[in-house]
């Protein structure tokens, strides 16, 4: 169960094809680069049946409230407004966004005790990035 993972911080250790990812969803070089460069540390917290995931870096602060199984609206860190919606399947959160134009992204962030493992798929572009517990 993922509330075995609340109040902890993971900070980003390791991000494969993730240029690519941001490529794909339309995302422009300066933004790309700047999103190359940042570790944002990552946090779940939860209020009542509703969920608190921020994400905090130098570029960007992200926070997404969200009750699972229930479609929200979403600003994603690249400024695009999407329908997301998120679940829960043990330790994992599944996320679906659907953008205006028609393409769904899925995000499934994996907790563990020590990391959390975050693959994002848009298209045919998978991406992976490794978030580490911070001490």
């Amino acid at each position: 169960m993922v509330d075995a993972y609340l109040q902890k911080q993971y900070k980003l250790e390791s991000s494969e094809n993730f240029d690519e990812y941001m490529k794909e969803l339309g995302v422009g070089l300066v933004t790309r680069k700047l999103g190359n460069t940042v570790s944002p540390v990552v946090e779940l917290k939860k209020e009542g049946d509703e969920y608190i995931l921020t994400s905090n870096s130098a570029f960007k602060n992200i926070v997404t409230k969200f009750t699972p199984g229930v479609e929200f609206d979403q600003e994603t860190p690249d400024g695009r407004k999407v329908k997301s919606t998120i679940t829960i399947e043990g330790n994992t959160l599944k996320e679906v966004q659907k953008a205006g134009d028609g393409k769904v992204t899925t995000i499934d962030r994996t907790w563990t005790d020590d990391e959390i493992k975050m693959v994002m798929n848009i298209g045919d572009i998978t991406a992976t990035r490794i978030y580490k517990v911070q001490q």
